[in-house]
């Protein structure tokens, strides 16, 4: 559910996108772990670290979904925004462009609110806002958590959290003259939360800022869901008023509370 959330639901696309003409992905090679036992617990502690020391994160966000079996794939592009106090804290994410297969990339504003209590979808194209209720008042959630829960794919999870719902491998480094990046391969346990969602979520971290840059997601309808983060503005003072969901007064508006959105998920289907 809200896998993007967004993300996040989140988000929360790697590279250049395919084309109709190209190679869809393929299922992922059996990763080279690394030999060092101690080597995943420095990488996942180092992760942590960095995570509980964020106060503010701006970086681009360039996502990309294909469904290989449909030979379909969208593409956008956008900012992502977070600032947390020691009371609260706040997520954005702000979509503008959008490319459907092959046609031409368009403008497609859309944002993404999150207050650790309420989410803000507002579509400036169809002219509609949607506010979910997620969390009750009094136990807001944090926004980037919400967004791994909903999207694990940007990996800012609690470790602890991270290893109870996957199998934890640091992938060894190819060959090659790049910078080492540490990578994560995630495969979901039997009775993970998103059992239902995902198989595998592949994670590479930034070995300056310590936090991921690029992120592959493989659902378990063999849809792939690619991120790729970059130009990373760590700590930097973000304005308050970007947080706050402005919705024109010709906007469809529809508000969902938390009692009607759990009800609903108990209905049965009709």
């Amino acid at each position: 559910m809200y896998r993007l959330m967004i993300i996040a639901a989140l988000g929360i696309g790697l590279g250049t996108g395919l084309s109709r003409g190209d190679q869809a992905p393929s299922a992922n090679p059996v990763p080279q772990t690394v030999p060092d036992p101690n080597a995943l617990d420095r990488v996942l502690k180092n992760l942590q670290d960095k995570t509980v020391g964020l106060r503010s994160y701006q970086v681009n966000m360039d996502y990309l979904f294909q469904q290989p079996l449909l030979e379909s794939q969208q593409r956008r592009t956008g900012v992502l925004y977070y600032a947390k106090s020691d009371k609260k804290s706040d997520l954005r994410i702000d979509f503008r462009t959008l490319r459907q297969d092959e046609e031409k990339e368009q403008k497609y504003e859309q944002q993404y609110l999150f207050d650790g209590v309420w989410l803000w979808e507002v579509d400036q194209q169809l002219q509609t806002a949607t506010k979910r209720q997620l969390a009750e008042p009094n136990k807001p959630l944090d926004a980037l958590s919400l967004a791994s829960k909903q999207v694990p794919v940007l990996g800012f999870s609690q470790v602890d959290d991270l290893r109870k719902q996957f199998e934890i491998e640091l992938v060894a480094d190819p060959p090659g003259p790049s910078a080492p990046r540490p990578h994560l391969h995630l495969t979901v346990k039997p009775d993970s939360v998103y059992k239902d969602d995902y198989v595998t979520i592949d994670l590479w971290i930034d070995g300056k800022i310590g936090l991921p840059v690029q992120v592959k997601a493989v659902t378990a309808e063999d849809d792939v869901y690619e991120i790729k983060l970059t130009d990373p503005k760590v700590n930097a003072e973000l304005d308050p008023k970007l947080f706050e969901a402005v919705v024109p007064r010709s906007f469809s508006m529809e508000v969902i509370p938390l009692a009607k959105r759990a009800e609903a998920a108990g209905s049965p289907t009709r």
